[in-house]
């Protein structure tokens, strides 16, 4: 696995099973798609994880929340 300092952002993806997983390619770069079911929630639960759960799996981002840069109740940047 590689190495992660400071200055980058990790994540991961789980999947309750393989089923789920609906494409994964790596053919220089890498694209990993499928779904998470309906969303459970979405939230920090540690000052930098963001995790986003769903019946059928979990993506975790190693992010702070004021990297965020669209504010709450805009989308694309556009106004609300």
């Amino acid at each position: 696995m590689t190495e992660i300092n400071k200055e980058q952002r990790g994540f991961s993806v789980e999947l309750v099973s393989k089923k789920h997983l609906a494409r994964l390619s790596a053919d220089g770069s890498v694209l990993v798609e499928g779904t998470l079911g309906e969303l459970q929630h979405a939230s920090f639960v540690e000052p930098e994880i963001l995790e986003v759960k769903g019946t059928c799996g979990v993506v975790r981002l190693n992010l702070r929340f004021n990297e965020i840069k669209n504010p709450i109740g805009k989308i694309g940047g556009e106004k609300p």
